[in-house]
């Protein structure tokens, strides 16, 4: 960074929330930072959860609320060159969904930057220097627009500020444009470089004297107009991912970890392993007992001279395995648990009017049962993490969504203090929350300490990241209604049981939290006079963790099926019969449906707005024109989901052709998440997550047998293909002024997929599905 323009501060917080009868668990529990890079401080606390017992600080929402919360300040994020190139550091990590160009592009738009003159450079893990850096939960743009808006303000009022001494006019005389500061009166003006060495001597100025940009004279901010600083690299094969990553005299490992969660090594022989030509070593790495953490799963560590050697070490490797308590897991088995809790009474998470003395009452009673699978990430870029420990550092380069937690991790594992540990972000082939869990980091550091130093990248192969992944959880979804003899729902009850990802965190924990519940279960705005959403203590037994828009997926697909069968029962139409439902247009307290997480979100805020649902499933039917006449097998089926303060409904049209075979001619999408800043990547998004909610849908599954992952690699765990993606997507956005908070993007267009792709095989073929994936299920013999 230039000495032209650097800034530092500082400051702290460290929230909990509640989670049932066990521990405060957010998507980030790791809350410990001190810094090292050109940055600026914020906070974070103690390794491991913060305990619902322990005292409350002052509630703090958003940002504010998260480890490390935001930071605004220009010394930190900006420098600018004798040359005029300004420098803008990218603090969140860049997993494809445009992240790095996103936030730059709003502090260069609120500086006047020219575009072209704007160099990235990527921020390393330093949470007391950036603020929150865990990429996940759809947040980036949602929690730092605006700090990154006063960034390049503030900046901005500096050079004006510096200028005006220089020329001994009023500021209030002085305006930017395009990279140049000038003064109409003497018809004067200077370029940013220029004066970057005076504007960098100055105090930062206070806020209050801080002026933002009026939206009307945004450049880039809600423009396609800009190109992003990663696209001509990836298509030209010149960037830096996780596995890219080369030092000299670099070592290359891979690990033959325990099949069974919770199992270890009960004796190994290395003998053949090290005779393959270029293995150097192998090593026993301990693992930890569950709960997993972030922690290494343990195993025999093949060092080799190259990746090939190491495998092929890896396969020549003779191992006895001591499988643990979950060596009998059996997924299909496991089903029918999951069926059996949710068939009886639960802890009830929400409870208004009398449910069950309503379901017991006169009137077309309807029942039905919803089940997902366990779920892999698969990510493009497998897992891969590079350290290299020497004179008392150890330095990380890693595809991580959460470098802060990273270098905690990492540093708890080696046994060192945080300082001592840094961790380069490179880019990310994929995340969807596998990579905010670092173990594959904690792995090459533990390697490269016990090669005395020496630099080690470990490797996960395709089948080491399906077979040892954090699983989404599975889920059976227990639904009931009684329809009246208008058919109106006079009850709605759901019990939604599945293993909580607090089990990965805490041991013995059992059953959905409320974080995960308000995830589309316990926050539904229906007009329904008595609902009780219930919750049965289901136990884990694999890694639970975050996936893209988590327990959205399965709440989304039951209730918005259940909507449409309830729809189908009355013999109304779906769409109007969803919009009665989801009632008139309101601002909903999140805290009136017993959900008192809303993401994090302030519920004054963020209260659910049934207004503005309504608004995406009337766009998104009017789109697709909703009712027209389709040719036969063909059927258009609805879904809407709020999720990560944003709305977004699916129309699908599907055809399923005479041997049972699906393809999909059309999808149209809508979505209203507030302010749109850059609309061609919150296009690509949603695009994106209808890709990979279908893939999901139509043949995601991991299965489990004798405790372990059955499927290895893709012709086992398939992704959605080319030929089988949509032919024609759309993406509708719902416009709004920049007077209202910003919703989420990367996640919220994946949970109405399933259920709209089902509902439309509904109107297809009279078939309903219930279990996913669809697989073979419409097939016929």
């Amino acid at each position: 960074m230039s000495a032209a323009f650097d800034f530092e501060k500082d400051s702290a917080n460290t929230p909990g929330e509640e989670v049932r009868g066990v521990a405060s668990v957010s998507r980030r529990t790791w809350l410990k930072g001190v810094g090292a890079f050109t940055g600026l401080a914020l906070t974070v606390g103690v390794n491991g959860l913060v305990m619902a017992a322990d005292p409350a600080p002052a509630k703090k929402y958003g940002g504010a609320g998260m480890p490390g919360g935001t930071v605004n300040d220009p010394l930190v994020f900006v420098s600018i060159g004798a040359d005029g190139i300004v420098t803008i550091v990218a603090h969140r990590s860049e997993m494809g969904q445009g992240i790095r160009t996103s936030l730059p592009l709003v502090v260069a738009d609120e500086l006047d930057a020219d575009w072209s003159r704007v160099r990235v450079v990527q921020a390393n893990a330093d949470e007391s220097r950036y603020g929150n850096q865990n990429t996940d939960g759809s947040r980036s743009m949602r929690h730092f627009f605006t700090p990154m808006r006063q960034v390049g303000a503030t900046a901005r009022l500096m050079l004006i500020s510096a200028a005006a001494t220089r020329w001994s006019v009023p500021a209030s005389e002085i305006t930017t444009k395009n990279h140049e500061v000038l003064h109409a009166k003497s018809g004067r003006k200077l370029g940013f470089g220029e004066l970057a060495v005076d504007a960098a001597k100055l105090q930062v100025p206070p806020a209050a004297q801080v002026q933002l940009k009026d939206p009307a004279q945004f450049r880039y901010i809600g423009k396609d107009v800009f190109n992003s600083v990663d696209f001509r690299d990836i298509v030209t094969g010149n960037t830096h991912y996780g596995i890219d990553t080369r030092l000299d005299g670099m070592l290359y490992a891979v690990i033959a970890r325990p099949p069974v969660y919770g199992g270890k090594v009960a004796s190994f022989d290395s003998a053949e392993a090290l005779k393959i030509p270029g293995v150097v070593r192998v090593i026993e790495l301990k693992g930890s007992p569950p709960p997993a953490k972030f922690n290494p799963l343990g195993g025999i560590a093949v060092i080799a001279r190259n990746t090939w050697a190491a495998i092929k070490g890896r396969e020549a490797l003779k191992i006895t395995w001591d499988n643990g308590p979950h060596a009998g897991y059996d997924s299909t088995a496991f089903k029918t648990t999951l069926q059996e809790a949710a068939r009886k009474p639960a802890k009830v998470m929400r409870n208004t009017g009398d449910t069950m003395a309503a379901l017991a009452q006169a009137g077309k009673r309807i029942e039905a049962e919803y089940y997902i699978p366990h779920l892999a990430h698969a990510t493009m870029e497998p897992p891969a993490a590079t350290a290299r420990t020497a004179n008392g550092k150890c330095e990380v380069w890693a595809c991580v969504q959460d470098p802060q937690a990273t270098r905690d991790t990492v540093a708890d594992r080696l046994g060192w203090k945080t300082d001592a540990v840094k961790v380069n972000v490179t880019l990310l082939g994929g995340g969807f929350g596998r990579k905010s869990k670092p173990d594959f980091a904690a792995e090459a550091a533990l390697l490269s300490q016990a090669m005395d130093g020496a630099p080690v990248k470990v490797t996960w192969t395709r089948e080491d990241d399906l077979r040892h992944d954090y699983f989404h959880t599975v889920s059976l979804e227990h639904l009931e209604s009684t329809l009246d003899a208008k058919g109106k729902p006079l009850a709605w009850l759901h019990r939604s049981a599945a293993p909580t990802i607090a089990s990965t965190f805490v041991a013995g924990a059992k059953g959905e939290q409320p974080g995960e519940l308000g995830m589309g279960a316990i926050n539904i705005p229906f007009v329904i006079p008595n609902i009780r959403i219930e919750a049965p203590e289901v136990e884990a037994h694999t890694r639970i963790g975050w996936f893209r828009s988590v327990y959205n997926i399965p709440h989304a697909f039951a209730v918005q099926s259940f909507v449409a069968e309830l729809a189908a029962a009355a013999k109304r139409d779906h769409k109007e019969f969803l919009l009665e439902l989801i009632g008139p247009a309101r601002q909903v307290n999140p805290q009136e449906m017993s959900d008192t997480t809303n993401y994090g979100e302030s519920p004054v805020l963020y209260p659910l707005d049934t207004g503005r649902m309504r608004q995406v499933v009337e766009l998104a039917t009017k789109e697709a024109g909703w009712g027209r006449k389709v040719p036969k097998g063909h059927g258009l089926g609805l879904a809407v989901a709020y999720s990560f303060m944003s709305y977004v409904a699916a129309v699908i049209e599907v055809a399923v052709a005479d041997d049972g075979t699906i393809s999909i001619p059309r999808v149209d999408m809508a979505i209203d998440c507030g302010p749109q800043i850059t609309p061609d990547r919150i296009r690509s998004q949603v695009e994106g997550a209808c890709i990979m909610g279908l893939s999901l849908a139509l043949t995601g599954e991991i299965t489990f047998k004798n405790g372990s992952a059955e499927q290895g690699n893709f012709h086992e765990y398939e992704v959605l293909r080319a030929f089988s993606a949509p032919r024609d997507l759309r993406v509708h956005m719902v416009p709004h002024k920049y007077d209202m908070p910003l919703g989420g993007v990367g996640e919220p267009g994946t949970p109405p997929i399933a259920p709209a792709l089902c509902n439309a095989i509904f109107a297809a073929t009279g078939k309903r599905i219930r279990n996913l994936p669809i697989r073979d299920q419409l097939k016929k013999s």
